[in-house]
Formats: C-alpha cells, sequence, structure tokens
C-alpha cells in the first residue's frame, strides 16, 4: 500500500523541521554549492535520543540552523543520539564530525567509504586521483584546470576523521520505536548506503536515488573501478524491493522509489546509446565524446560549463564507455596513458 506523503512547503530547501512521517522530519540545510541548494538531513525520533540521517556541511550557519530546527521539536544539538551518514561527501558527513568533536556524539557510516576517508590529503588537492583519469581520459586541459584549483574558504578548514564504527550492509539498526536495514549501494560513491524502515515504507535514499538530478557517478578520494556498472546494479537492488516513499537528500520527498528508480534506469540507457553513437560517429576519447553531447536540462556544450563541471561530465562518459565496453559494444585500447575506444569488430 503506498505511503501518503504529507504535506511539504512549496519550496523544499524551505527551513525548518518539515514533518514526512510518524516521528520522522525533514531538515534542509543550505549548501555552499548553488546548483543543489540544500542537503535535506532526517530526524527520526527515538527513545535513546533524536537519530540523524546525514548532517550537513559543517558551517557555522548550518550549525545554527540545525539548532534552530530541533529547538522546534524540542531538542537540543547534544540531544542527538547518533548520526547515521549515507556517505563521506562532506555535505552529509562533515557536521556530524563537528558536533562529535562538540558533544561526543556517536557517527556511523557504510564500511565501504573507509578507503576513501583514510586516503584523504588535504595538501594532494581536493581531486587528485580525478586529475589522473582526466588525462587518461584525453581531458588534460580539464584536469589542468582542476589541479590548479583554488580550495574555497568552505573546504579549507572542514572536519575530517574516521566514524566511530561501521555500517555494514545487511545490517538492521534496531531503535527503540524502529528498524533501519542498511543496505550497501555503491556508485554515487564505492560506501554509500541506504537506511530502509520497511514498517513505516520509508528509504533514506542518501544520493543513490534523487528525485530530479542523477548524482554524479565515483567522484570520491578512492573511486572504484567500474562506478557505473557498480550504481545501476544498486538501482535494480533498490527497485527489486517493495515500493516506499522516497525521501532523498537533494530535492522534495516523493511518493515512489521505484517510478524514479525507472526513470534513472532509463537515463542512463539513453546515455549509453548516445554515447555509443558518438564512438561510431569517430569521437574516441571519452574527453572527446563528452564534447560532443549535450549537458544539463539546457543542452549545454561541455566547453560551456565550468571546470567541476567539466570534470564530472567527462568522467561521467568515461563510465559509460567502461559499460559498453564489457557488454562488447566497444573494444577499448590505452595508449601513452589516453584510453581510446572503437566500436567492437
Amino acid at each position: 500500500m503506498a505511503v501518503p506523503v504529507l504535506e511539504q512547503p512549496a519550496d523544499w530547501a524551505e527551513p525548518g523541521a518539515h514533518p514526512v512521517a510518524a516521528g520522522v522530519h525533514r531538515i534542509p540545510l543550505a549548501l555552499p554549492i548553488p546548483s543543489l541548494h540544500a542537503v535535506n538531513v532526517y530526524v527520526i525520533e527515538d527513545q535513546s535520543g533524536p537519530i540523524v540521517i546525514d548532517s550537513g556541511w559543517a558551517m557555522p550557519d548550518t550549525r545554527t540552523a540545525l539548532e534552530k530546527a530541533l529547538g522546534t521539536l524540542g531538542h537540543r544539538l547534544e540531544d542527538v543520539s547518533q548520526f547515521l551518514v549515507t556517505h563521506a561527501h562532506w555535505d552529509h558527513y562533515s557536521q556530524a564530525l563537528a558536533l562529535r568533536e562538540a558533544f561526543g556524539t556517536r557517527v556511523r557510516i557504510g564500511r565501504g567509504e573507509r578507503p576513501s576517508i583514510e586516503a584523504f590529503d588535504r595538501a594532494l588537492g581536493l581531486h587528485p586521483r580525478q586529475v589522473g583519469l582526466l588525462r587518461r581520459c584525453g581531458a588534460d586541459g580539464v584536469a589542468d584546470r582542476i589541479a590548479t584549483m583554488d580550495i574555497q574558504a568552505s573546504e579549507r578548514n572542514v572536519p575530517h576523521a574516521l566514524p566511530d564504527s561501521w555500517l555494514d550492509d545487511g545490517e538492521r539498526v534496531v531503535l527503540g520505536r524502529r528498524g533501519l536495514d542498511v543496505f550497501a549501494t555503491p556508485g554515487h560513491t564505492r560506501g554509500h548506503v541506504v537506511l530502509r524502515d520497511a514498517f513505516a515504507g520509508l528509504l533514506f535514499a542518501g544520493d543513490h536515488v534523487l528525485p530530479h538530478i542523477s548524482p554524479s557517478i565515483g567522484l570520491e578520494t578512492e573511486p572504484e573501478a567500474k562506478p557505473l556498472r557498480s550504481y545501476l546494479a544498486s538501482l535494480r537492488l533498490v527497485r527489486d524491493m517493495p515500493d516506499t516513499l522516497l525521501l532523498p537528500a537533494h530535492g522534495p520527498v516523493t511518493p515512489s522509489v521505484h517510478t524514479r528508480i525507472d526513470e534513472l534506469i532509463e537515463h542512463h540507457a539513453a546515455r549509453l546509446d548516445v554515447a555509443a553513437e558518438r564512438v561510431r560517429a569517430g569521437n574516441g576519447t571519452a574527453f572527446e565524446v563528452a564534447r560532443g553531447m549535450p549537458w544539463t536540462r539546457r543542452q549545454r556544450k561541455l566547453d560551456e560549463l565550468d571546470p567541476f563541471s567539466q570534470m564530472l561530465a567527462v568522467l561521467e562518459i568515461d563510465a559509460h564507455l567502461d559499460v559498453l565496453t564489457d557488454q562488447g559494444i566497444l573494444d577499448a585500447h590505452e595508449t601513452g596513458g589516453v584510453r581510446t575506444y572503437a566500436p567492437a569488430r
């Protein structure tokens, strides 16, 4: 039976604590990333104190907004008993670490995030592995811009540390009035997890399933070799479960996880078709293929995007070309550190 969506503000990013189900509230927290607007954190009422899923970006204004929203529910920041974090990107993880420093709050995150958390070194820049991957894609110009990109003030002092413990695939987090089942959903990051309350019909989806955009693939310190293959498999894993309410990290609550997953699978199937056609037309590298494809809802050219978005686009196409190679549609060859593709013979 479908779970009804409680009335939400017209602007999903409107500050406050918005009820989404019995004992569950959504708190949007602003981000220093204009294209994403905000990140949703979810507060679950529990006998041990509120449980918070994801946490926001560690910034003074964000901490104040979370404190104010919790106050409307009768809680203080120090009342939070634990943070359950879907993945290690700063808009989900860093404020949990900052509040742990202040109050000793327990922080948990998927075990698959351990390689990226342990390997992160701010002295190497924000995207050192991506620079090398871009060069392999034939995108030296983009790689040079990313390598010399300044670290912004909002990124410079963000807390970074290991969690108190790991969330494991198949684990059941038992709370006073409900249980949350943990499912590993690699793709967006290698250690991404979703949390499912089967009894209440809720999926805390993090960035795995978003209502309006397709999440980036493999943007992390230690990306896995085949992020799109993992992402599509993770979509199918969740699609095979009974349908639930979609509680995403970015965007409004929506009534059907299944509907959105079907749209995402269709989107990537279409991108695979276009990428294969570009290779048949003579584009040999991921960079060349990306330059021949439209980007964003405005159908912009790659050269019109900012360097960060260019990086995401090229690496996304690289992941699509990997899948096409696995499917036997394309052949891949590497010469001089650059990978090229051609139609399979």
